[in-house]
């Protein structure tokens, strides 16, 4: 099936949301459970203790403690507003920024950094303009709190654009003039479904209607997400195994014996990859094994690996080739690893 389509359901209990483009799984997300604070959730924190030689501090939230990195001038017993900024590793403090941002579909606002500015993926200068004159109506010269317009804005309705700054500035306001002292819950993280309203782009086809991921085949998608094998155009597939350290990717050129082989089979590799991490919820270090191919293909490889992951949103350094021929990538932990998820 050609196009895009967005599902809205439940997974095992939880709220899940996943997006299908041209009949591929694209991307999958999935609440954890009650117990952990979602990326984007703001708390109002009471500083605990510094941890000397490492420059942070831990702080006390309302249930369990959090980890404040380049903590500086900050003394115990006084509260700080934070926000999450991942999911905690096992055994691990909650991590968490004293900087938070206010983020909805169409814009983010920053207090403590004012300005107004526009995405740099809207080219258009006449819509530039307009969108930067909507900001000034709705929030007039820039004070405290900045302002950015996001990229999905540009083909929005003004008046929806213009009705999200306003609620997104209120939001702000509300929660940078607390001046409570004791640990609380401010605001929510965003759940699957309201990330998936946020991020990603308007389908061909929304569903979310109870049951949809067993009636369209999602629920079929999911349960291969288990299997580390994932099968490649032309016949080439890669494997894909989270370990403990690292997330091991292996690239295998099937039945295809031909001197173009390798190549080809990286850069479907290549494109397929980002899709596969998001669908599966990896992060960290990331290490490639290419298959077989010369290092004058190498540039052609790391060319389409660049491509792949520039639209994803999430944060991923492309580190490099190893002197045994690996390709290393770093990658944000934005979200819980689905095979940890499967076994809760």
């Amino acid at each position: 099936m050609k196009g895009s389509t967005v599902h809205l359901d439940t997974w095992r209990g939880r709220l899940a949301a996943a997006r299908v483009v041209d009949g591929q799984l694209d991307d999958f997300l999935v609440a954890p459970d009650e117990a952990t604070p979602l990326p984007g959730t703001v708390y109002r924190a009471v500083v605990d203790r510094p941890l000397k030689g490492q420059g942070g501090v831990t702080l006390r939230l309302p249930e369990g403690r959090a980890y404040l990195r380049n903590a500086k001038g900050l003394s115990p017993g006084s509260a700080i507003l934070v926000q999450v900024s991942s999911y905690a590793d096992d055994g691990k403090a909650v991590p968490v920024s004293a900087e938070p941002l206010f983020k909805s579909r169409y814009a983010i606002v920053t207090p403590g950094k004012p300005g107004y500015n526009i995405s740099r993926q809207i080219k258009d200068e006449t819509r530039r303009d307009l969108l930067l004159e909507l900001v000034h109506d709705m929030a007039g010269p820039p004070k405290d709190l900045g302002i950015i317009v996001r990229s999905s804005a540009e083909a929005a309705d003004d008046e929806e654009i213009a009705v999200d700054i306003a609620a997104m500035l209120e939001l702000a306001r509300s929660v940078i003039t607390d001046d409570g002292a004791e640990p609380e819950l401010l605001v929510d993280g965003p759940d699957p479904h309201t990330l998936a309203w946020r991020e990603w782009p308007v389908p061909d086809a929304l569903f979310t209607d109870p049951g949809n991921f067993r009636v369209h085949g999602i629920l079929d998608m999911i349960d291969a997400l288990s299997s580390p094998r994932i099968d490649l155009p032309g016949g080439y597939w890669m494997s894909v195994e989270p370990t403990r350290a690292l997330v091991a990717v292996d690239v295998n050129t099937g039945a295809d014996t031909s001197l173009a082989a390798g190549l080809k089979a990286n850069i479907a590799a290549a494109r397929r990859l980002p899709a596969a991490l998001r669908c599966r919820g990896l992060g960290g270090q990331i290490t490639v094994d290419m298959a077989p191919a010369p290092k004058k293909e190498r540039r052609t490889i790391e060319q389409a690996l660049r491509a792949a992951f520039r639209p994803d949103a999430i944060d991923t350094t492309l580190a490099g080739w190893t002197p045994l021929g690996h390709f290393e990538l770093q990658r944000k932990r934005e979200r819980l690893p689905l095979h940890l998820i499967a076994k809760d």
